[in-house]
């Protein structure tokens, strides 16, 4: 147990840590750069330049790794680098865009189109960052699984608690003596809240907002079940605890991976749009422009 203890908080202070040290590059880069466009300012020449070369120069870069992911030409140590120095690169471009627009709304139609396009990805390129962070302290690699190893795994479960609800005391069967009413105690617990349980996708809505209100009340429910139980149905219980607990789980990442594809749907579409607006504005600043340094 102590062993376990300290992995787990060698676990979390690792992640922390891991965290923090990103924040802090995030800030020192971010920080670098709006420096180094106060520095280009009082050299009298105008900033915007620079700081949107970075910007459509990191959109690029942004794109690329959309591309990548899509042909799978990555492999997974490669995929997993260009998705964290994807999500730095995010945060440092916000900072760019700020600049960018210094710290004003635009003005014209295209500069609105531009600047709610870019609000739109990074609002939902941290939202996405978010929802990976949680689901990993959540879930660890499970949030992998796709939905159809998802279906798989919960028929797998349904199986295994049903037969674990129809094993009687071999005790019994042996000197054919009347069972015990422990298993038909147990029997009318699965049929009346365990049955439903497995066959389906439950409590969608409260794990969404991370709430275990659900499984705590059915872990209540089979604590005071326990109490009248035989050694051999407590045990029996026990292993079906384990079912219930891992089906929630299944549930937990059902529900985010599905909310993982609806916001891929906003955010891929998003960032190409963004691309697409960013190349054209380059093309109108220097068409209109009688030299940009």
């Amino acid at each position: 147990m102590r062993v376990a203890r300290r992995a787990s908080s060698r676990a979390w202070f690792g992640g922390y840590g891991s965290g923090l040290a990103q924040s802090l590059l995030i800030a020192v880069v971010s920080g670098g750069l709006l420096w180094l466009v106060m520095i280009y300012s009082h050299g009298l020449r105008d900033p915007r330049y620079l700081d949107g070369w970075v910007l459509a120069v990191g959109m690029g870069v942004q794109v690329s790794f959309y591309v990548a992911r899509k042909s799978r030409a990555l492999s997974p140590r490669m995929a997993a680098w260009w998705r964290s120095f994807h999500i730095l690169l995010g945060y440092v471009l916000i900072a760019a865009f700020v600049s960018h627009s210094d710290f004003s709304l635009p003005d014209t139609g295209f500069e609105w189109a531009l600047w709610t396009s870019f609000v739109l990805v990074a609002a939902s390129g941290i939202f996405g960052t978010y929802l990976a962070w949680f689901m990993q302290a959540r879930l660890g690699a499970e949030e992998r699984m796709s939905l159809e190893r998802i279906a798989i795994r919960r028929a797998e479960l349904a199986r295994d608690v049903q037969a674990a609800v129809a094993t009687n005391d071999p005790a019994a069967r042996a000197i054919a003596l009347p069972a015990a009413p422990y298993d038909d105690w147990i029997l009318d617990f699965y049929t009346v809240r365990l049955k439903k349980y497995f066959a389906e996708h439950r409590n969608y809505t409260a794990h969404l907002v991370g709430s275990q209100r659900p499984l705590k009340e059915l872990m209540a429910e089979m604590d005071t079940l326990s109490k009248y139980l035989d050694r051999i149905g407590e045990s029996k219980l026990a292993y079906i605890r384990t079912l219930v607990v891992e089906k929630d789980r299944l549930d937990f990442a059902r529900a985010y991976n599905g909310l993982t594809r609806t916001w891929l749907l906003i955010h891929v579409p998003a960032t190409y749009v963004l691309a697409m607006l960013t190349i054209l504005h380059v093309v109108v600043v220097y068409a209109f422009s009688s030299g940009a340094f």
